[in-house]
């Protein structure tokens, strides 16, 4: 973004100078430029693009830039969580490995709204299983050291996570990428 701002501001002025009528063109008076009519001799003046399509507004910059930062920072942690529930990758009641274990506790886990319920005395595995409640469903699991298994939400997770690391685009970036809030 940078570089490119830099070509422009360099080759601004010998686009300026391409544009400038030669020095022996005739001034043109004020009718004539209010004038829609031309000469049938004379070209039609270069229709200029609309404003809009010139440059996105100031307000839009920044979250255009949030919202391609967020989807770089979590699309790694999601692809990992969709591969882990929708594939054959781990069987139904089966814990993760230590490495998707870590990512997901770090990831997602420590950013849960209620992250103290769930893990409880400690937590000693995350296991993915069927939902007790919705069968079709895997979802992933909590088994604390204590021998109890509670699930957890990983999207109530990243919408936290979404609202914590970006406080002035996480709300917005949520309503327009999550299905449900």
């Amino acid at each position: 973004m940078a570089l490119a701002a830099a070509l422009v501001r360099a080759a601004a002025p010998l686009l300026l100078r391409a544009r400038m009528a030669p020095c022996s063109a005739p001034a043109l008076s004020p009718r004539r430029l209010l004038s829609c009519s031309t000469t049938s001799d004379e070209p039609p003046p270069p229709a200029r693009p609309l404003a809009s399509k010139l440059a996105e507004p100031e307000s839009q910059l920044p979250w255009r830039e949030a919202q391609a930062e967020i989807l770089r920072n979590i699309g790694p942690v999601v692809q990992l969580i969709k591969d882990i529930l929708h594939s054959d990758r781990y069987a139904d009641g089966e814990c993760v490995t230590w490495k998707d274990e870590s990512i997901i506790a770090e990831k997602l886990l420590a950013f849960h709204p209620r992250v103290e319920d769930k893990i409880g005395c400690g937590l000693d595995a995350i296991m993915v299983d069927r939902h007790p409640q919705f069968r079709k469903s895997r979802c992933l699991f909590v088994v604390r050291t204590d021998g109890v298994w509670i699930d957890f939400s990983y999207q109530k997770c990243l919408r936290e996570y979404i609202c914590k690391m970006y406080p002035s685009h996480g709300e917005r970036f949520i309503r327009e990428h999550f299905k449900r809030t």
